[in-house]
């Protein structure tokens, strides 16, 4: 393939490149395998930590980098890469929550690095993303923590996420973005302020040369507002939210549970399957 050819396919997981059961369908694996054996560099660009997307990237069987964290964490998982970044907050910040959570209305405060994660309890209220068990050295202590997050997870108290934000706003607005999850869970997730999903995938583009009329990217979801808005063409899922398909180029014809994603890369690179 010629470089001037070359696609970055950026790929959103739940809601878009996973089913409705979070899981990689047979299809959707081997369409991703035939476009990297096209030449396109397919990466994941997730608001999942790598720990709970490592799996599915070794599933996929493909080598190029992924985005973890909403775009604060960019690597080539088991391969020192030298163009690998990480974008922090700080332990004091934890530790301040920490140290506030009752009168603040926190259930449980989880930090996240790379490669390690620290809770102050185990709970099953949100399955996968927070811990459901933790080691000794994964309890939330300054003991324990040995380096900075990248991210901060809260789950909370319902009718205490805008008195959570207030605080964090006050004290460490000038470097953190507090952003709330949504949907069935009272949760409140914290960045580096400015991180998003495009930063993370005009980074990778950088990086291969790849200019932004040959960048592709699917989502489905808030978080994926910005990379669907900056990408060359920018596909929202049939079933994404409306605000998404709103400012999408293009809707998916099929869902996510459905191997939507699949399907449209397959017609748009004459992908044979």
């Amino acid at each position: 393939m010629k470089q001037m050819d070359q696609h970055l396919i950026a790929i959103d997981l739940d809601g878009t490149t996973l089913n409705n059961q979070s899981q990689l369908t047979s299809e959707t694996i081997r369409t991703l395998r035939a476009a990297a054996k096209q030449g396109h560099i397919v990466s994941i660009i997730t608001g999942r930590p790598y720990r709970i997307a490592q799996h599915i990237y070794d599933q996929i069987g493909i080598h190029t980098p992924m985005v973890n964290f909403n775009g604060a964490l960019a690597h080539i998982p088991h391969q020192m890469w030298s163009k690998e970044y990480e974008i922090k907050l700080t332990q004091e910040l934890a530790f301040d929550l920490v140290n506030h959570r009752q009168q603040l209305g926190i259930e449980t405060i989880t930090l996240e690095s790379k490669n390690k994660f620290w809770a102050n309890r185990e709970t099953k209220d949100v399955p996968e993303f927070l811990p459901s068990h933790l080691t000794p050295k994964q309890r939330l202590k300054a003991s324990n923590v040995d380096e900075d997050p990248i991210t901060i997870i809260i789950e909370y108290q319902p009718g205490h996420e805008q008195e959570i934000i207030k605080r964090v706003n006050e004290r460490y607005g000038d470097f953190v973005e507090p952003s709330i999850w949504g949907g069935p869970y009272n949760v409140l997730e914290l960045i580096h302020r400015g991180t998003h999903k495009e930063a993370g995938m005009y980074y990778l583009a950088k990086q291969y040369g790849i200019s932004k009329s040959h960048i592709i990217a699917f989502g489905d979801e808030h978080n994926d507002r910005e990379m669907i808005d900056a990408a060359g063409l920018g596909v929202a899922m049939r079933n994404a939210i409306p605000a998404i398909k709103q400012l999408a180029d293009d809707v998916t014809e099929f869902d996510n549970d459905h191997n939507g994603l699949a399907k449209y890369l397959q017609k748009y690179f004459k992908l044979a399957i």
